[in-house]
């Protein structure tokens, strides 16, 4: 497979991550995949639930696989307008309040207008705060300081904030020369771009599986319930493509494409490994296999909510998750490679 796909497929990623799509707020992002997908030539619809799903072909229906990506990120949601006209905020998903710290944000409100503001420690400023080192970040002590003139909670529901708002981190998205990616939110909008990058390939190289292939872009993974639905007749296995962990005892880099072998969820299925490690070798990938300490995917959710198939997990390595990502092209490239020897095309 040619490194152009990898590059056609970060792109489309930036392009989806330029889209403020937090679990709950999806419709803008979803609506974009569909098209995507549509633009390709194959067919795809949203589901009732708010997701994608895409029919890439195949010949056996009986055999199908189903490739899962997640276009929800994290975020935040207005728990509170305080007396200042500041707000507290909720988490979506798993954003912590210390990799939030001091990012612009965006507060959709249901009235249709969006707000900048910060997202700021109380009592910022540290020639004020003598406590600023020392001071624990939380919900409770870190607020949204909106860039408007509020001084009260009055003014600020003026604007038409209100609780239940959605507030969305900019994502200071950047493709470096060296083809470093960097972006919040590469988990998985950087997926959903590579299974574009495969469907394009396919299409361009006018491809057929043997088996069924269909691909979900789901909604909801950051909450734990993205892959619960939607799974289609006749697939014996899923495989999330979710962004590849690195760090301290792994052995993945971002140039890599991540096997993973047990994460949170307990052990994938040792056939799928081993069919991905096969893959990966004859494709001539740079792979690593790993155990992710703290990591669940949406093909778990498949799996528990009671579908009787195999299941893995693959995904370019993504350094610092959660917070300022970073990735690589290569392994963009590499996990398009194993997707490719997976699908025997």
């Amino acid at each position: 497979m040619e490194r152009t796909y990898a590059e056609y497929a970060a792109h489309q990623a930036v392009e989806l991550l330029a889209i403020d799509s937090p679990t709950g707020f999806t419709r803008q992002a979803a609506e974009w995949v569909l098209n995507a997908f549509r633009s390709l030539g194959y067919e795809a619809r949203t589901t009732v639930k708010g997701g994608v799903l895409i029919d890439l072909g195949g010949s056996d229906e009986n055999d199908g696989l189903l490739l899962e990506a997640h276009a929800d990120t994290l975020g935040g949601m207005v728990a509170e307008i305080k007396g200042s006209g500041r707000l507290r905020l909720t988490a979506l998903g798993g954003m912590r309040p210390e990799n939030g710290e001091a990012e612009n944000v965006r507060v959709y409100t249901r009235g249709g207008r969006v707000i900048e503001g910060t997202f700021q420690l109380c009592n910022a400023s540290v020639h004020v705060n003598g406590e600023y080192a020392n001071a624990k970040r939380s919900y409770d002590t870190c607020e949204v300081v909106l860039d408007e003139d509020v001084k009260s909670a009055d003014d600020t529901r003026a604007l038409g904030v209100e609780a239940g708002d959605i507030v969305c981190f900019e994502p200071r998205t950047r493709i470096t020369s060296s083809g470093y990616i960097k972006s919040r939110f590469l988990d998985d909008k950087l997926s959903v771009g590579i299974l574009l990058g495969l469907a394009k390939f396919m299409k361009d190289k006018d491809l057929t599986p043997r088996r069924r292939v269909y691909a979900h872009v789901t909604v909801y993974e950051e909450v734990g319930h993205g892959g619960a639905a939607n799974v289609p007749q006749g697939v014996t296995e899923a495989i999330s493509v979710d962004m590849g962990c690195v760090g301290d005892g792994l052995r993945c880099t971002e140039r890599q494409v991540s096997i993973c072998a047990k994460d949170s969820g307990g052990p994938y299925s040792y056939e799928v490994v081993g069919k991905l490690i096969d893959a990966a070798q004859r494709e001539k990938a740079d792979y690593a296999v790993d155990v992710y300490p703290h990591y669940g995917s949406d093909v778990e959710a498949t799996l528990s909510a009671g579908n009787d198939l195999r299941h893995g997990l693959i995904g370019a390595g993504v350094y610092a998750s959660h917070g300022y990502e970073r990735s690589h092209i290569d392994g963009v490239w590499n996990t398009l490679k194993v997707l490719k020897g997976y699908l025997e095309i």
